[in-house]
């Protein structure tokens, strides 16, 4: 069977606007561009077995199309034996046929779901990690004050204070198990990660991962048993959560794996709700602050552009504006304040009970941090809010549906409400540049094709199994393959994290179950807001269409239909 090159539907990209030579200004992906794309597809499609002979001295990689008969015998064996053995000898010809291959966008915006840019009149954010972004000083802050707060208030030993964040063990999207103690990543369809299992700061190996779960797959009801950390706030979490729990094994102390989590929660939602971290991080903001001026430049577009914006947050307002005030310190409003941009500007807004709750909006006094008591019924200018939902939102603005995009970087706190509201959603997810960066290269290219052509040939020796015995050939030449498709999976995984590997992706190039998340609640994603700068207004986004949503779904190529 063929092994696409292009992702599943729901990870597609609409065709990244490129440059006119002559006006500058963002186009459609040329036809021609099309017609490479889908030939670089093919070409790599045939260099993971599927195509006799391949061309460009990949001679002897493509023989593994034969199909095998019924009766195949331990002659069948030799003849994979031989494919396995000339593939590996012409591992070598894989850079030269992959350095063509077309690469994504960083920048780009992915589309999971049409939409068309022009019909938006409403554009709605979220704060944290969406219109700012921190540096890795954050989660070390985070942590810290977490840990303090386990060993001062919740009376854990003095020796979980020995402990460090480390920025290179967490990925976004894990699951926690809270009655098994497990930190966990998913696939696309709810199953354990053979690598993707950790119990402290210790991988589980599949056969323990078999022991403690009896399957990789995670049923319903084991599945209510799971915290997902979907957020970048959850980093400092998950590595704490880790260390303790590690802690514990290493002191031979007897532990309750939900205990342990509701702990560390509770400290994390301390220093947030507490202001610890808001307090230190306005007393130096150049150290944990990124100042972009484009973020300040694309709302300032969508103004001129007479859109309509708001600011919806959870965070408390005198965080957000001393965040934004040094954020935009450099850049020169029509007004006095930042709050000018926003038409309405709504903080601890609770998400996301905010989208199914009766909470009333209160007016925020921002010289006497006084909440006011009256009713509010319409939103004024340069006014703050707090609390609120959606439904007074809907009713004082008259903003529907399809005309309203929100951009958040929380897939179910920021992003499921609004989906089921019927707004246009938006991702910011940050990572995203750094992944597409290391697909792009050709260190996980490389690894990606070896494993594509060791899927075939295993392929090939499971059907082998019905009509010959497992004699020694058969296990030696199961064991070589399964060797290699480990090593094809550590490599790919090492160049992400060592730890859980990428957060899009299982350690096969597969969707992981964050990927499923966004493609279930985000109509678009991109890893920064300003990305659409580099969009024209009246673009429409669109996943291609050539993108299988089901395997046995036949699509026609465009390119058996000249254009030239």
């Amino acid at each position: 069977r063929k092994t696409s090159l292009l992702p599943p539907y729901w990870l597609a990209v609409s065709s990244p606007p490129l440059p006119s030579p002559s006006n500058g200004r963002p186009t459609e992906m040329a036809p021609a561009a099309r017609l490479r794309l889908l030939a670089s597809c093919r070409l790599f499609s045939a260099l993971i077995g599927t195509v006799p002979r391949c061309r460009r001295g990949l001679r002897g990689l493509s023989t593994l199309s034969s199909t095998l008969g019924s009766g195949a015998g331990e002659d069948e064996i030799e003849r994979i034996r031989r494919e396995f053995e000339d593939a590996k000898r012409n591992y070598l010809s894989i850079p030269a046929a992959i350095k063509d291959m077309p690469k994504m966008d960083p920048q780009g915006i992915y589309v999971n779901k049409n939409v068309k840019l022009d019909d938006l009149q409403v554009y709605g954010f979220d704060y944290d990690y969406t219109l700012s972004h921190y540096s890795d000083h954050l989660q070390c802050l985070i942590y810290d004050l977490a840990k303090k707060h386990l060993v001062n208030e919740l009376k854990y030993p003095e020796s979980c204070l020995q402990y460090d964040y480390d920025s290179s063990f967490p990925v976004r999207g894990l699951y926690y198990d809270k009655l098994k103690g497990c930190l966990l990543k998913l696939d696309f369809f709810g199953s354990i990660e053979p690598d993707g299992c950790f119990f402290g700061r210790r991988k589980l190996s599949s056969t323990e991962i078999k022991e403690l779960y009896g399957t990789r797959h995670i049923g319903r009801d084991q599945a209510r048993q799971l915290v997902g950390l979907m957020d970048v706030f959850c980093f400092s979490e998950a590595c704490l959560i880790a260390d303790i729990v590690q802690h514990f094994v290493d002191a031979k102390l007897e532990f309750d794996a939900p205990y342990v989590y509701e702990d560390v929660n509770q400290a994390i939602q301390h220093v947030h709700r507490s202001g610890l971290v808001h307090r230190k991080v306005l007393s130096e903001p150049q150290k944990f602050l990124l100042k972009n001026s484009q973020v300040f430049r694309f709302l300032k577009t969508l103004r001129e552009k007479g859109k309509k914006l708001f600011l919806l947050t959870n965070s408390p307002f005198y965080f957000v504006d001393g965040g934004m005030s040094y954020l935009l310190e450099d850049q020169h409003f029509d007004g006095n304040s930042w709050r000018e941009l926003f038409d309405v500007v709504i903080a601890q807004a609770n998400k996301p009970s905010f989208y199914n709750s009766d909470h009333p909006f209160r007016v925020y006094d921002t010289e006497k941090d006084t909440l006011a008591f009256t009713a509010v019924d319409k939103f004024l200018p340069n006014e703050v809010y707090y609390h609120g939902c959606l439904k007074s939102f809907l009713q004082i603005t008259k903003w529907r549906g399809p005309e309203v995009i929100y951009f958040g970087d929380h897939l179910f706190s920021d992003l499921r409400g609004p989906s089921k509201a019927g707004w246009r959603t938006a991702a910011v997810i940050r990572e995203l540049e750094d992944e597409i960066g290391i697909q792009n290269g050709d260190s996980y290219r490389f690894q990606q094709a070896k494993l594509g052509i060791i899927h075939d040939l295993l392929g090939k020796v499971h059907a082998t199994v019905v009509s010959t015995e497992k004699g020694q050939v058969y296990r030696t030449l199961l064991d070589e393959l399964n060797a290699e498709r480990r090593q094809c999976r550590s490599g790919m995984r090492d160049l992400f994290n060592s730890s859980f590997g990428a957060t899009f992706l299982t350690d096969t190039g597969k969707e992981s179950s964050f990927a499923y998340h966004i493609h279930q609640y985000a109509d678009i994603y991109t890893s920064k807001l300003e990305n659409f700068l580099s969009y024209a207004p009246e673009s429409w986004l669109h996943p291609p269409h050539d993108i299988k949503i089901m395997p046995h779904n036949a699509k026609v190529p465009a390119s058996l239909f000249s254009t030239s």
